[in-house]
């Protein structure tokens, strides 16, 4: 588990509005923006092409790296077209390098990277699904309440290699703590152990949105369960390469690995 600290910069709630299209979210590096247009619209974004609700609601997110600027074409069946620039607020991330470890801390030992391949394709699997439930609409509360002891987009460099940035939230707190979904969801992925998450548990909130639910104790759900904003699914623990009790909640819309605390509000104590 680390303590690391970010600085965010110009993120704000932004309503966009024009002709057939509404936009509500954070224009940030790690936002989530929400969707609005006609229904029977086709929408593209970043030429690929974007999941719409039959009422007209769709879901965007930017990377933690992505690009100053995007493109947002909505084709309407009526013939008519609008494009939207959007503007993506950089953000600077804690960067810590930490050289003298052992090569065996750095990088994981031959025998288990079959393992780890292996559990790395349940994980995508389970973040890859294209579902038209729109269970996001719940709306979204922390699913813990503790310390925050790690933040989005934080990156260490060890021995001058830099390692994955952490994609997720930490919120520290005593091992059997509930954990509880942040919004509905169906169960998709339920793991007891895994090397590098211990306990894992990922929920499919509709169009491509992910909840990943890490270094559990204890998963009370299982897979194919619907579950409802608020209820208990797992308890926090220091399953697999966690060194104190901690939930670390990662949120995805596909591969855009997305800010849990954008969708929250800035603390969960």
């Amino acid at each position: 588990m680390r303590t690391l600290s970010f600085v965010l910069v110009l993120v704000a709630v932004l309503p966009a509005t024009a002709g057939t299209l509404e936009l509500n979210g954070q224009f940030v590096q790690g936002g989530l923006i929400r969707g609005q247009t006609k229904p029977g619209a086709q929408v593209r974004f970043d030429g690929r092409e974007i999941r719409v609700s039959p009422n007209g609601v769709f879901l965007i997110g930017f990377s933690r790296d992505a690009a100053s600027l995007a493109t947002l074409i909505v084709l309407c069946d009526d013939g008519s077209k609008e494009v939207r620039t959007l503007t993506i607020a950089r953000r600077i991330y804690d960067i810590q390098r930490i050289d003298g470890l052992a090569p065996a801390l750095v990088t994981p030992p031959q025998d288990v990277l079959t393992r780890i391949q292996r559990e790395n394709g349940r994980i995508s699997r389970a973040r890859h699904r294209d579902t038209a439930e729109q269970l996001f609409e719940s709306g979204w509360i922390w699913p813990a309440q503790g310390q925050i002891s790690g933040v989005y987009g934080s990156q260490r460099i060890l021995n001058g290699e830099p390692r994955q940035p952490h994609y997720g939230l930490d919120i520290s707190a005593p091992a059997g703590s509930p954990v509880v979904a942040p919004a509905d969801g169906i169960v998709t992925l339920a793991a007891r152990e895994m090397y590098f998450s211990g306990g894992t548990l990922i929920l499919d909130h509709g169009h491509g949105l992910t909840s990943a639910f890490l270094h559990l104790s204890r998963i009370l759900v299982r897979e194919g369960e619907l579950v409802h904003r608020g209820e208990i699914i797992a308890e926090i623990g220091a399953t697999g390469r966690a060194t104190a009790a901690h939930l670390d909640w990662r949120i995805n819309l596909f591969n855009a690995r997305l800010d849990p605390a954008l969708l929250v509000g800035p603390t969960g104590q």
